[in-house]
């Protein structure tokens, strides 16, 4: 396991590998900065925003796609400090105060997911949602609701399951859905792994060649590995406390790229906020970029 030098993030999120760059990207979300790091040189550099940025998924054609607090942006990254963010959807009923966008990324087809959350968790508010956006069709109505921490957004190798989890630590739940990849539309949602039988709280996630699907344990110091049919298979623990998301990723994607939060607590004092890279011994699937 290696640790990304120089690095460290209050809230790290939503790492994604872009092959056509040849370099990872991810979020520091209260701090409204993204990090990129070319995957040869490990060289790394980050871009400030004016609002916190949760997910990211790259664009074809250079930049980044982005669920931020106020919608949904496209983020170019140049030579400036700051990034250029130029907004392109907010739901139609808008976003209340306290609200923002939180996990995401793009499907098969390369249309982008995210979804809603109230910013105090502690609020155990279900207001919640889950959009799809499309440069065609723009930003859908919600098809999921009622959500406390929307998280774990991630699809077969196929594109036809797609998966779901709600973190709170009053749901814990990750949900399965048929996916039809011509009109992008989720159905069957059905439970696919209650996580209160395991460590953490299911936060974000990847799925590997075999189309199984790792979920961070976060608050519970591991990365898990759910078989299809959704039966835990693989256990890897990390250092940090709250590991936050998993990316597949480097030349031959079998590098697994995980970000964390910052816990507070005195044992997690040197690793809270880390990003590590380890080799899992299995291949990921290479991410669609949104637009392709």
């Amino acid at each position: 396991m290696e640790r990304v030098s120089g690095v460290s993030c209050t809230v790290g999120e939503s790492p994604t590998w872009n092959a056509a760059e040849g370099a990872w990207y991810w979020v520091d979300i209260p701090a409204r900065r993204v990090w990129r790091m070319d995957g040869a040189s490990g060289a790394a550099r980050s871009w400030d925003n004016a609002e916190m940025v949760a997910c990211v998924a790259a664009k074809a054609g250079g930049g980044l796609i982005a669920g931020m607090e106020t919608g949904i942006f496209s983020l170019e990254l140049g030579a400036e400090p700051a990034a250029r963010a130029i907004k392109l959807a907010t739901p139609v009923s808008g976003l209340g105060e306290g609200m923002r966008f939180n996990d995401g990324r793009c499907d098969r087809q390369g249309r982008f997911w995210s979804g809603t959350m109230f910013m105090d968790m502690g609020a155990a508010r279900p207001v919640g949602q889950l959009f799809r956006y499309d440069a065609a069709r723009g930003i859908s109505a919600p098809f999921v609701s009622e959500l406390i921490t929307q998280n774990g957004t991630a699809f077969s190798p196929d594109g036809r399951t797609m998966y779901l989890s709600d973190s709170h630590p009053t749901r814990r739940m990750v949900w399965a859905f048929d996916y039809d990849i011509d009109d992008g539309v989720p159905g069957n949602r059905r439970v696919f792994a209650d996580m209160t039988s395991y460590a953490g709280r299911p936060d974000g996630a990847a799925v590997d060649a075999d189309g199984c699907y790792w979920i961070c344990g976060n608050d519970g110091g591991c990365v898990l590995r759910f078989t299809p049919d959704g039966k835990l298979d693989r256990r890897i623990d990390v250092p940090m406390l709250k590991p936050s998301m998993c990316a597949f990723g480097g030349k031959d994607l079998e590098t697994l790229l995980v970000t964390s939060i910052v816990s507070g607590k005195p044992e997690d004092a040197e690793w809270g906020g880390a990003v590590v890279m380890l080799r899992p011994g299995v291949k990921g699937v290479a991410e669609t970029l949104f637009g392709a």
